[in-house]
């Protein structure tokens, strides 16, 4: 098999984990066994770039139990989990080109492997792949039934190039399922970024000002998640419905300038870039950490904090110092790169549990539909949102109220009212 992983010796550890992982994702196993009876993949080469993880290798597995052939590399160069992929090749012969740190061109040449494949159907998580394949990869276009993007940060980038005319193909924004954002991006994003920060720091989080830097639905969760810790909770946004409602929601709304010279902690999760820039660098206290939750690398100048820094150091796995002129030291995590993934596990699985059903029905509905869509972004169908909310209701033993025929008729007429 062609692969190329860090350590084929690491997948007994990493065949656990993915077990583990998948006792608590029933939304899949359920589309899992519908897969393994009936088929809808068969015949179709899937190309997947997303973070390698037990949640992820469950959904590769669930893709491929559905008689896809499957292809996986890394969606950033951190956030790898090399015992799961080397479970994936080892125990469930499915081809992995990903290695956790992996240097920018091997990074590419990963992307290209799983390109070399001539998938039918890509999976991205920040667009990277289809990106890659249209800028230099174009040959491969005419063979795609189609794509899903898994993250904000994709969708946007997708969108624009649908306005722009040069999208050659139909793609499914699962991020803008609402079984997707309104929980993973939520509780998920909350909960994981909170850990990575932990595990990296050790420190206290319960007393100090947080600065949450964005507040779509991942701001939210994590505001959420860091007063529930204790924290003092600051957001900045540029968009004034957001920054209200962050009022409304009993946070103080402040310009990152005016942050920059009280947070502790700082986070960015806003999916633009320089968000945190030199000038803020400068204003923070001594002993100031900082953070990135969004998809690229891009939201912390890192470039800049290096140009205004006298000196830096490694200090704990996954903490960088940076001394400053003024004499205060400045702690980046992960290189900026996604904490959540990188100094942690990213997502529980619960969550990702509904993300990768919409991935898995997803990639049904192309092999089905494909032919019929227009090259353009689509949100997932309505009925699989919903049928995955009801699935994970069941799985969580909650049954729900259904309409009364008087209710419909109510609902569905205009000539009663008061």
């Amino acid at each position: 098999m062609d692969y190329d992983i860090k350590d084929i010796n690491l997948a007994d550890e990493g065949k656990n984990r993915i077990e583990w992982a998948f006792k608590q994702m029933n939304v899949l196993k359920s589309i899992q066994d519908d897969f393994e009876k009936n088929k809808p993949l068969e015949g179709k080469t899937i190309g997947a770039c997303l973070h390698v993880t037990t949640e992820t290798a469950n959904l590769m597995v669930t893709l491929k139990k559905g008689g896809a052939d499957v292809y996986l590399c890394a969606s950033n160069p951190l956030s790898t989990q090399d015992d799961v992929a080397a479970a994936l090749v080892k125990y469930y012969n499915i081809p992995v080109f990903a290695i956790k740190g992996e240097d920018r061109d091997t990074y590419y040449a990963h992307l290209n492997a799983v390109l070399d494949k001539k998938p039918n159907i890509t999976m991205d998580d920040g667009a990277d792949l289809v990106s890659l394949l249209h800028s230099k990869r174009s040959e491969l276009a005419d063979n795609i039934i189609g794509s899903t993007e898994e993250t904000t940060t994709g969708v946007i980038r997708l969108k624009s190039m649908e306005t722009n005319g040069v999208l050659k193909f139909p793609v499914i924004a699962v991020n803008d399922a609402d079984t997707k954002h309104m929980f993973d991006n939520r509780y998920g994003t909350g909960q994981s970024t909170i850990d990575g920060i932990i595990r990296a720091t050790n420190r206290l989080i319960a007393g100090s000002v947080f600065v949450v830097c964005g507040y779509g639905w991942c701001g939210k969760g994590l505001a959420m998640r860091a007063s529930g810790m204790g924290a003092n909770v600051v957001v900045v946004e540029v968009d004034p419905l957001r920054a209200l409602e962050a009022v409304m929601d009993g946070y103080r709304v402040m310009p990152i300038a005016e942050a920059a010279k009280i947070g502790d902690f700082f986070c960015t999760v806003t999916g633009d870039m320089h968000v945190i820039r030199k000038e803020h660098f400068e204003l923070m206290k001594d002993g100031a950490i900082v953070a990135n939750s969004g998809h690229f690398d891009i939201e912390i100048d890192v470039k800049g904090l290096k140009e205004i820094a006298v000196s830096e150091r490694d200090v704990r796995p996954f903490v960088r110092e940076y001394k400053l002129k003024n004499g205060r030291c400045v702690y980046l995590l992960a290189e900026g790169r996604l904490v959540n993934l990188s100094a942690a596990e990213g997502h529980p699985s619960a969550v990702m549990d509904m993300s990768f059903a919409n991935q898995a029905l997803s990639a049904k509905y192309l092999v089905e539909n494909g032919d019929k869509l227009e090259k353009k972004v689509y949100r997932v169908p309505e009925e699989i949102d919903k049928e995955i909310a009801r699935l994970k209701l069941e799985s969580m033993g909650v049954n729900i109220d259904e309409l009364t025929k008087e209710q419909e008729e109510y609902l569905n007429s205009w000539t009663i009212g008061t």
